[in-house]
């Protein structure tokens, strides 16, 4: 393979979650950039939809779903219309997730069940629905949202920290378990990117990142679905059961 081969997923399939905005919506438009046919999903119907006509505006094969990925069955309704309309999953990437942060003794058991409903059972749902087709065709890539924090804990952030080490935990689970069979499954980890869900984080918070960063800025969105891109293709194909960090040296 030619080191400087391009990303290729022509003739590929995916299924993108939490694809109204943010990384979720610059991971649609990379995978379909470099060829694929995309399901992108979101349980905002009105934002994704808006994400995929400019999109497909360009020419892309894009098409929009709404659904919550806690919803086992809208998530397999999904999965349905997907094979219908392209006989075929080769990629799936999990990146719906949501925060509410609360220090230790303000969590409640509302916002633990839904920010872990949301960023880790949401992934095992998606992931459980579409891996049949995976196995049919003996080849896939799983890949899952985790973030910086699961490494190294946030303040006030019991609840995230638990979904996104619990997807580092899952993805490892699945590399192992579905390798034999073809199909890889690695996650990515993200710093302090610029998306609306770091907009609701206090200025003063996201400049101390900030400072801690070499590049002394935040990520961009289309930087961290160049990761998705790359690990969807087969350039990855001996990548499983990795934790990308994309988060400009932040762990330093």
């Amino acid at each position: 393979m030619a080191p400087a081969e391009s990303i290729s997923l022509r003739g590929r399939t995916a299924l993108v979650t939490g694809a109204g905005g943010g990384i979720g919506a610059a991971t649609v438009r990379a995978l379909c950039a470099a060829g694929a046919a995309v399901l992108a999903l979101d349980v905002d119907a009105a934002a994704v939809d808006r994400q995929v006509a400019e999109t497909a505006a360009g020419g892309a094969d894009a098409v929009a779903f709404a659904a919550d990925v806690t919803d086992a069955a809208a998530v397999g309704r999904a999965v349905e219309a997907a094979m219908r309309r392209w006989g075929r999953i080769d990629v799936l990437v999990n990146n719906a997730g949501i925060v509410r942060d609360a220090t230790l003794d303000k969590v409640t058991d509302e916002d633990w069940e839904r920010t872990l409903g949301v960023n880790l059972r949401g992934a095992m749902v998606c992931a459980r629905a579409v891996v049949p087709h995976m196995k049919a065709a003996h080849a896939g890539r799983i890949l899952s949202a985790a973030s910086v924090v699961a490494r190294d804990g946030n303040y006030g952030q019991t609840a995230y920290t638990a979904a996104k080490a619990g997807i580092i935990g899952m993805t490892r689970t699945w590399a192992r378990e579905l390798g034999p069979q073809g199909i890889t499954a690695n996650a990515v980890a993200p710093g302090f990117i610029d998306t609306p869900m770091v907009a609701s984080v206090p200025e003063k918070v996201v400049a101390r990142f900030r400072e801690r960063l070499p590049a002394r800025r935040l990520g961009r969105p289309e930087e961290v679905a160049a990761v998705y891109a790359f690990l969807a293709s087969d350039l990855a194909s001996f990548i499983n059961g990795a934790v990308v960090g994309v988060d400009g040296g932040l762990l330093l």
